[in-house]
């Protein structure tokens, strides 16, 4: 399973959304699927087609009983809180890197092209927009912007825009159920954080030690002033 750019579980034939969660939890609380989804504002038609489909494709969630001397009713399944955990593991990832994290390296301009600056810092020499008649800058660097690369397998610089480049050694990785934040020492104060997918990690088969390439554009690079 996979994840989309906002908290979702994912197969081939639908996906697990927060509007997914809020009906099971409902029937939780409600003891009923009729009651969550009035609860919920919805149709029972829909809330029950919707539980279907869920699934189809998730297995037994929801465990319906008729009326009887204590009524009818329905209940979650183990597999239904255990969705709802896993879910929530992701939600909680999400909300972790909604305000994206950023590296920031100071440094000096010592060249400008229009918008862009040259950037002097102690990693190394960057390109990006900065504001005019400012020369002490800091350069912000997010996480979701750099892209790693292995050191023999780098693009030639005319064939990728991500001109900006630094050589880099893996640190440490801190794996998210779908997302992977990776530290690279770059020589800076700090080490460069970059956020790579499960898939992007295997591909370049990287462990801490290992050398490698991290690359960005200068249009998505930031130098402000610093006082």
């Amino acid at each position: 399973m996979d994840a989309g750019f906002e908290a979702r579980l994912q197969t081939d034939g639908a996906s697990f959304e927060a509007a997914d969660a809020a009906l099971l939890r409902a029937v939780d609380e409600h003891r009923s699927l009729n009651a969550a989804a009035d609860a919920l504002g919805r149709s029972f038609s829909r809330a029950h087609k919707r539980i279907t489909v869920l699934e189809d494709e998730f297995g037994a969630l929801v465990e319906r009983q008729r009326g009887g001397v204590g009524g009818g009713g329905s209940e979650l399944t183990d597999a239904a809180h255990d969705l709802l955990a896993r879910f929530d593991r992701l939600q909680t990832a999400y909300t972790g890197t909604a305000t994206v994290e950023e590296t920031v390296l100071r440094g000096q301009v010592i060249d400008r092209d229009g918008e862009l600056a040259t950037v002097e810092t102690a990693a190394g020499t960057v390109r990006a927009l900065a504001p005019e008649a400012t020369e002490r800058v800091q350069v912000t660097l997010r996480a979701d912007a750099v892209t790693l690369h292995a050191p023999d397998d780098i693009p030639e610089t005319g064939e990728m825009s991500a001109r900006n480049r630094f050589r880099g050694t893996v640190v440490d990785l801190d794996r998210g159920e779908t997302i992977v934040r990776v530290g690279v020492d770059i020589g800076a104060t700090e080490p460069l954080a970059v956020l790579v997918t499960h898939d992007a990690l295997a591909a370049l088969d990287l462990v801490a030690g290992d050398s490698v390439v991290a690359s960005f554009k200068a249009t998505a690079t930031r130098a402000t002033a610093v006082e």
